[in-house]
């Protein structure tokens, strides 16, 4: 099946940051652009649609045939009476007619054809959203393998401590149930770990799901979810507003909208139907030709209902393109708002709030081995070293989807991560 070119930004769509060019990938790992190529190739939304505008293409095909001409025999003075008994003085006419269209062909092709061209709008949108949809999921596999992984470092924190703690209830210089709290801590981070990989076996399988793979081929998806995306200006913004993919899809079905007015209009003229032949006199033993032509008697207003609807058509997709001009304005602002807010979060936690908390933390562990703090001070500071970690990957992460959603408005990609 043939499908329309994609924009070269697809294969990106707010993601630039997530490729890791010079980094060799495993059989097993999966790259942001091998997700995309398959979708495109073979999500079953997609081949659908390009189905439909396989059939509406057919329609083209089908306006552009003219009707075929008419080829009619008529006999007269048959089987009467006199002269005219049996079958001794019969007047034979064999004519060949066919329909004066005044010019509607024309305006046929072009209603179907604008019928494509809308299609067209809607499959360029319909793809946006399917790589919108496979960058967010592979988004998710990204941030459940890493927290994964820090499930699997909690873990290994807590036995840590286990161990340490071990030696402090054998050196006589804590209590017992110092050791049963650090047991039970790394019980909990055992059932966080698995409640982790569950999560990412299904992002794994919503993933593959995109290309119609019931059971995923690939073991990781590869990419730096650590760079954070530029949020640009929100004036920038507005300006793709009029280019974006749902503006284009509503000005070509006001063109869709006027061929049909057109059509409606040309449709109230009626068609005529000329015809010519020869006739055969028998009585006279001679030949004629004959011509005639059949006109409709109508009046003016025989499609005013058909032209009134396709005015009304029109009128309602300027109004579309109002309402939603001003919707996508709306969700253009917040969604640069969460940005700005996603990525202050991210560089705060990352460059003030995790060093410090990782400094307090180190200090904690030597203190508490030297007896100078409790257990209850060093799992304190673990638990919130590891939660806010959490925190910045989920603040990235979110960075990375406000950007996918902007750019699956706009259709254009925003400028590259400049940090």
């Amino acid at each position: 099946m043939r499908r329309a070119d994609t924009p070269a930004w697809l294969a990106a769509v707010g993601l630039l940051a997530l490729a890791q060019p010079g980094l060799a990938v495993d059989s097993g790992d999966l790259t942001l652009d091998e997700a995309i190529s398959r979708t495109l190739s073979d999500n079953p939304e997609l081949v659908a649609f390009g189905y439909q505008i396989q059939a509406q293409r057919g329609r083209v095909t089908q306006s552009a045939i003219k009707p075929a001409p008419e080829i009619a025999v008529e006999v007269e003075n048959l089987l009467g009476t006199g002269t005219y008994s049996g079958v001794s003085a019969p007047e034979t006419t064999l004519s060949l007619g066919w329909v004066l269209e005044r010019g509607k062909r024309r305006h046929y092709v072009e209603a179907a054809r604008a019928g494509v061209s809308a299609l067209d709008a809607r499959a360029q949108i319909v793809r946006l959203d399917a790589v919108a949809l496979t960058a967010l999921l592979f988004l998710d596999n990204l941030e459940f393998q890493e927290r994964f992984g820090m499930a699997r470092e909690a873990i290994a924190m807590a036995e840590q401590t286990v161990a340490t703690v071990n030696g402090r209830v054998a050196a006589g210089r804590a209590a017992a149930a110092e050791r049963a709290r650090a047991e039970a801590t790394v019980a909990k981070a055992r059932l966080v770990a698995e409640d982790m990989e569950h999560e990412l076996s299904t992002a794994r399988h919503r993933l593959a799901a995109q290309w119609a793979e019931a059971q995923p081929d690939f073991q990781r998806a590869t990419g730096n979810w650590r760079q954070l995306p530029a949020a640009g200006s929100f004036a920038s913004l507005l300006k793709r507003i009029e280019g974006s993919p749902e503006m284009a899809r509503l000005l070509t079905q006001r063109r869709l909208r006027e061929a049909e007015l057109r059509l409606a209009r040309i449709q109230a003229r009626p068609d005529w139907l000329v015809s010519a032949g020869v006739r055969r006199l028998e009585l006279a033993d001679d030949y004629a030709f004959r011509v005639g032509i059949t006109v409709p008697l109508m009046t003016r207003d025989r499609n005013r209902g058909l032209v009134a609807e396709a005015q009304a058509n029109i009128g309602r997709v300027d109004a579309e393109q109002a309402a939603t001009r001003v919707q996508i304005e709306a969700q253009l602002f917040a969604l640069h708002e969460a940005l700005k807010h996603s990525l202050h979060s991210a560089e705060i936690l990352r460059d003030e709030v995790l060093p410090r908390l990782q400094e307090a933390a180190d200090q904690t562990r030597k203190g508490y081995e030297a007896g100078r703090y409790g257990y209850f001070e060093l799992q304190q500071l673990q638990s919130e070293l590891l939660s806010t970690r959490a925190e910045l990957v989920a603040a990235a992460v979110n960075a990375r989807r406000q950007v996918i959603e902007v750019e699956r408005l706009t259709g254009a990609a925003l400028p590259a991560a400049t940090h």
